[in-house]
């Protein structure tokens, strides 16, 4: 197989050519797997479990630019994952006096997971910047449009008015609730440290001291930025687990804004636009909400893959066979959508064109009936509840079968006379609270 023959995300336009690609690529990968091999002997060396040098030696032989990717991919196979033939080359590069302290007292799935750690805390980096700035043009949104009137739809349909300054709040609040828990789970992304089965008897029988491992989980920590596991995680897999839940939530509010896009900005609606939409092959006329497409596709396929980690929680004995193996891939993939996701929500909102004519232009287009919920409440307080719906709905009836409007027919109820029926069919004149709550909104941070 060449270079060209190798995944390049053409089938992937939401991650190609993104900062997210490059930092979870394969060679981000090999990279942060030598990290941890290297700071584990570095560890080792902290606690005088390693002579001096021989950390300097490993961490100068763990560079990525020395290994093949592809090579130790293919190589893998025989053993079923990347870290063993890794940990081969790895002690071949080092000094004769420093191979027998790579790798030491560890097994593959300590290192694949510290790494796995290392990439999603990069990972996070870059989507925590884009949620955060996606977020400050959501709140200029909807200060903007405190006030600019549009319909709410229920089920498709018109329901009561509302606003766009809340439609963008309650997005903001999406983004908001996205990057706090993705904040939390990324600074609890722990290292793995464990052994062969959880126990960290390699590294006491190597110290020939006992508590020996319980300091090297410790000062291997130190040695990287993530945070110490209080137990070896092997098959304990919250932290994939919660991982999974936060970037599939993130990609699912990011869906959020994308659905309310492609619905607002269909030709016959018309409410909002993309400011650079993507072109057709076929239709020259045409401007499509490519971002919000993208957001669109990453928020159908992220929850079948955090279904996938999900389900590796339930992992056999203190190592599994299969279910640590089917969160490589669908980690990554996951990172990804989400990174993508987040990007591309960046690039929306920066020039998502907003169009007040339109939104109010569809306002009126019941004349009235879109506030019957306001004229059900009013009508209630003289006729009854039961009677009042009954008489609400026979007008409307009357008025999407005559094309009269709200006002005129109910004017002919002799029990509504001297109700100012032109005032309450206003659709201006019931926001509600849209107003107050765009503004309670904003004030979070």
């Amino acid at each position: 197989m060449t270079y060209a023959d190798r995944d390049t995300g053409l089938l992937a336009p939401g991650r190609a050519g993104s900062p997210a690609e490059a930092v979870t690529s394969d060679t981000a990968f090999l990279r942060a797997m030598l990290e941890a091999e290297a700071a584990l002997t570095r560890a080792q060396a902290v606690l005088g479990l390693a002579p001096d040098g021989v950390a300097e030696a490993v961490t100068r032989a763990a560079r990525a630019a020395r290994f093949d990717p592809h090579d130790l991919a293919v190589r893998a196979r025989e053993d079923g994952n990347p870290v063993i033939p890794l940990v081969a080359d790895l002690t071949a590069a080092v000094p004769d006096e420093a191979a027998e302290y790579v790798h030491r007292g560890a097994t593959s799935q300590d290192i694949l997971d510290t790494a796995a750690m290392l990439v999603a805390s990069g990972t996070l980096a870059l989507i925590l910047d884009d949620l955060d700035r996606t977020a400050r043009v959501l709140a200029r949104l909807a200060d903007e449009h405190r006030d600019t009137l549009m319909p709410g739809r229920t089920l498709t349909q018109h329901a009561v008015p509302t606003t766009f300054g809340l439609k963008a709040a309650g997005w903001r609040a999406l983004v908001l609730d996205a990057r706090d828990r993705l904040a939390v789970v990324r600074d609890s992304l722990p290292v793995q440290l464990g052994g062969a089965a959880g126990t960290l008897a390699a590294f006491d029988a190597y110290a020939e001291s006992a508590g020996t491992g319980l300091r090297l989980v410790t000062a291997y920590a130190r040695e990287l930025p993530l945070a110490e596991a209080s137990l070896p995680w092997h098959t304990l897999r919250t932290p994939v687990a919660d991982l999974s839940g936060a970037l599939a939530f993130t990609v699912g509010a990011l869906g959020k804004v994308a659905a309310d896009v492609l619905v607002l900005s269909r030709t016959e609606i018309g409410e909002l636009s993309e400011g650079i939409g993507g072109g057709s092959s076929a239709m020259p006329h045409k401007t499509n909400p490519v971002r919000a497409t993208l957001i669109a596709a990453a928020a159908r396929r992220a929850p079948a893959l955090a279904a996938v980690l999900y389900g590796c929680v339930a992992a056999e004995d203190e190592r599994p066979a299969g279910a640590w193996h089917a969160e490589w891939e669908t980690l990554r993939d996951l990172l990804r959508l989400a990174a993508g996701a987040a990007g591309d929500a960046g690039q929306l909102v920066a020039g998502l064109r907003v169009h007040p004519a339109r939104m109010r232009e569809h306002l009126d287009l019941t004349e009235g009936l879109i506030v019957t919920e306001r004229l059900a409440a009013v009508l209630a307080t003289r006729l009854g509840r039961a009677t009042a719906k009954r008489l609400l709905a026979d007008a409307a009836l009357t008025c999407r079968t005559t094309g009269a409007r709200p006002a005129d027919v109910l004017a002919a109820e002799p029990a509504l006379k001297g109700l100012d029926l032109g005032a309450l069919t206003n659709p201006a004149q019931y926001t509600g609270a849209a107003g107050a709550l765009t503004d309670r909104a904003l004030t979070r941070r």
